[in-house]
């Protein structure tokens, strides 16, 4: 923390860093479980879903994890004897299951980007909250040199030094907050992709016929 050469404002800039930190790195390891664990999941429950002998035989399977529920979503579709009595109902069962499995698919992406947004306005503003520091902490430490009536070398390192700080604290907590959105954003992607497509493919298990559209693409 500054003391001689800083304000208020270049303290609460620090802390607001510190704060882009324990934010950063409260998202990060949590991020990373959860996409490990649904992707251990996945594997198993692809792996004993299609290894059953009809979609009869999958309503017992006790999985969780983002494609068992795509796949629960479906089955409740097929079990499901509608009445016609309201909007959600209507159509063929193949548009009925489809609705479901998007609106399953939809809930699964936002689950898998929740936080990526805050790594995201961290690891764009940090470097520019760090440099607003800086340079109130700049101004603050010119005002003090200005009153100490000189600029030698040793009078304007110390302050100068300190208000920098700032800025080389926001481009640290910047990193890792970049580096790590990139990373999950792409491990979001695959893993959206591959629900898509387990989607598709269950569909036309559940409700085969020609031509059909992939679910999920929209």
């Amino acid at each position: 923390m500054l003391e001689t050469a800083s304000s208020t404002i270049v303290n609460a800039t620090l802390l607001l860093l510190i704060a882009f930190s324990v934010v950063c790195w409260t998202i990060i390891p949590a991020k990373i479980l959860q996409h490990l664990g649904a992707a251990t999941r996945n594997r198993a429950f692809t792996r004993t879903f299609w290894a059953a002998a009809d979609l009869g035989a999958t309503s017992g399977l006790r999985f969780s994890g983002p494609a068992a529920r795509v796949a629960q979503a479906g089955l409740a579709t097929l079990r499901a004897r509608p009445d016609g009595h309201n909007l959600a109902q209507h159509g063929s069962p193949r548009e009925r299951m489809e609705r479901a499995l998007r609106a399953q698919l939809r809930r699964e992406r936002q689950i898998m980007e929740a936080g990526l947004p805050w790594l995201a306005s961290i690891g764009s503003t940090a470097p520019f909250v760090g440099l607003f520091g800086t340079v109130w902490g700049i101004r603050h430490a010119l005002q003090d040199i200005s009153r100490a009536g000189t600029a030698s070398i040793d009078v304007v390192a110390g302050p100068i030094g300190e208000a920098l700080i700032a800025t080389a604290i926001g481009i640290a907590v910047a990193i890792p907050a970049v580096v790590a959105y990139n990373i999950l954003l792409r491990r979001q992607r695959v893993a959206t992709a591959a629900l898509d497509g387990f989607a598709t493919d269950f569909m036309e298990v559940a409700l085969p016929t020609d031509g059909a559209a992939p679910v999920g693409t929209a």
